[in-house]
């Protein structure tokens, strides 16, 4: 899975030891937005990772999702066996191969399998997995070994690499729908933005106080070396990207059919975006909680629903104005659950899960690979078929054109999932 082992420096991808729960505020330091909203994508300089128009959504089902009572394998007796109470009958199950099949609650995905948009990878997470949430998100955001600690993510770590002597703001921006930033988006020297809604955004950096911080800083003869520079050019390129978005959004009108929950407000938001050729290269959104130990099925199920009709009107409102030709949609959890099941009618803390890529780029559609191996388990758990920063290597390489060595902190097998990729 690995190739050439270098150690990543630290003042690149590392830190000190700080507690597991990292995210920030738009008002702090990591999520400065860089002066991108100053200047049209004519007036940008080329970046090094051109992706081409290549878009990203991450969506991270958080808490540990149940991959097992996702995609379910229905002929295996094992599965069965383990799970006598929270199991999904055979006779419910939506059939995709004579192994696997969907937990009725995703019955809105079938149409998308169906039509070739969506890739399913068995079995993929790390080594020496953790059972604790914070640790194992914390290394999927950043990329890490389960025995490292980085205090920048993957995504940031991109954002970095887009940075040069000469420019602090990259043509592309990445973009989290949460009221706070996660990990995944905070680099070294650049950081993503995260909102919940455009206009709260916008009507919260539009306060007086805010105002008055900004013009000051328009006003301050010293600003690129004096001390308080740095809070000063904060303020302006937080309004900055606060206008920029609340006007992208407010200038498309949508009106494909969503659902009426969280999740789908969120993807309406990044599909307006997107219709408005927003310089975003990297959506991050997010649906929990997935941390299901007691009665699972009901809040399960409930979750699961909400997941599947969220993404297909996406997908459909993406297709509808030829745009998902551009998109990548990855879906992951930190962990999936033990095979067998506990005394609560719930699930515990596992490790290897089912991953989800959709698009119309995919060079595999269906299963990727085999499915889950019930026979041989370690410790309870189901088996490492693929690691997840293969698939990080893969997006990044392919997709977006960067060089996920560099990114990652070594060079990782690549997988065959997509296709037209960009070649570097």
């Amino acid at each position: 899975m690995k190739k050439k082992k270098p150690i990543p420096s630290k003042s690149r991808f590392s830190g000190k030891k700080s507690k597991s729960r990292k995210k920030t505020s738009l008002g702090s330091a990591s999520s400065r937005v860089p002066g991108f909203v100053k200047k049209t994508a004519q007036e940008q300089p080329r970046s090094q990772y051109d992706t081409n128009g290549k878009i990203l959504v991450i969506i991270q089902l958080s808490g540990g999702n149940d991959g097992l009572n996702s995609i379910v394998p229905y002929t295996d007796d094992i599965y069965y066996r383990n799970r006598p109470k929270v199991s999904i009958p055979r006779k419910e199950v939506l059939p995709l191969n004579h192994e696997l099949g969907l937990n009725p609650a995703l019955a809105a995905l079938r149409p998308l399998y169906d039509n070739g948009y969506v890739s399913i990878l068995n079995s993929v997470g790390y080594p020496n997995p953790s059972r604790s949430h914070f640790r194992s998100m914390d290394i999927w955001q950043s990329g890490s070994d389960a025995d490292t600690i980085w205090q920048t993510g993957w995504i940031g770590r991109y954002l970095d690499a887009l940075c040069d002597d000469h420019h602090e703001a990259p043509p592309h921006l990445t973009v989290e729908l949460n009221n706070m930033l996660s990990l995944a988006l905070k680099g070294h020297k650049q950081s993503g933005v995260a909102f919940e809604r455009p206009e709260k955004l916008y009507k919260n950096l539009n306060q007086s106080f805010f105002r008055n911080m900004v013009r000051r800083g328009r006003n301050y003869k010293e600003l690129n070396n004096a001390p308080l520079s740095y809070l000063y050019k904060m303020a302006i390129d937080s309004s900055e990207s606060a206008k920029y978005i609340y006007e992208k959004t407010a200038q498309y009108s949508n009106h494909h059919p969503y659902p009426k929950t969280a999740l789908s407000y969120d993807l309406k938001t990044i599909s307006n975006l997107i219709q408005t050729d927003s310089e975003t290269t990297i959506y991050y959104a997010s649906l929990g909680s997935f941390d299901t130990h007691i009665r699972q099925k009901g809040v399960h199920e409930r979750l699961l629903k909400t997941y599947a009709e969220a993404v297909t009107a996406f997908v459909d409102d993406l297709k509808a104005k030829d745009r998902l030709k551009d998109v990548l949609i990855m879906t992951f959890s930190e962990f999936g659950r033990r095979v067998g099941e506990n005394n609560s009618q719930g699930t515990d803390h596992g490790s290897g899960n089912n991953l989800l890529i959709m698009g119309e780029n995919l060079a595999q559609p269906g299963f990727y690979n085999e499915a889950p191996d019930l026979k041989h388990l370690i410790n309870g758990d189901v088996g490492l078929q693929i690691d997840f920063r293969q698939v990080y290597a893969t997006v990044l390489d392919q997709w977006l054109g960067a060089n996920s060595t560099d990114i990652l902190g070594q060079s990782y097998e690549q997988l065959h999932f997509i296709n037209n990729r960009i070649i570097v």
